[in-house]
């Protein structure tokens, strides 16, 4: 009768740990930021939005080189000129400055739109093939490692590794 008991409370904390083991979730980890930056889409879609910075800043740089040009034109003919003249001028100056501005504004919303066009495609592709890895796997969560967002200790599967293999490079 005992060794039917030992038995009994053996196989009952048996199934219990073995539940217990079951019952954990299985998690890894992965810098999703190191792997966006390593993936050649990313790279090609930076040097886009360089090129494409490069231009705007060469506008704006042109239009504040004539803007300078203008007033130093205007400066040096201001005594030259009636009270009137000058004001209208001045307002002129204004103006270009204005739409300077704009246009600078106008360039910094481009970026942002063509930034979000470029790179959100590829946030998905990562983001499929981490799925992808982790569910191979096993893993039920993956926590994203990048710096900065409160990962503290990462000791275990570090997914980043099969993911880039998973995406070919």
């Amino acid at each position: 009768m005992k060794n039917v008991k030992r038995i009994a409370v053996a196989l009952i904390l048996f199934v219990a740990a073995t539940g217990f083991v079951n019952a954990q979730s299985k998690i890894a980890h992965i810098n999703v930021q190191q792997l966006l930056t390593e993936m050649p889409e990313m790279k090609a879609a930076q040097a886009e939005l360089k090129k494409l910075q490069e231009t705007y800043t060469a506008d704006i740089q042109g239009s504040m080189t004539e803007l300078q040009n203008k007033y130093n034109q205007y400066s040096n003919e201001a005594t030259s000129k009636t009270e009137e003249e000058n004001q209208k001028r001045a307002q002129e100056l204004q103006g270009f400055e204005k739409n300077i501005d704009d246009a600078r504004n106008a360039a910094m919303q481009a970026m942002q739109q063509k930034q979000q066009e470029l790179f959100a495609p590829i946030s998905d592709k990562a983001k499929a093939a981490i799925e992808k890895v982790a569910a191979a796997q096993g893993f039920e969560y993956v926590i994203d490692a990048s710096p900065g967002l409160s990962l503290i200790v990462a000791k275990g599967k570090d997914l980043l590794p099969a993911v880039k293999k998973e995406l070919g490079f």
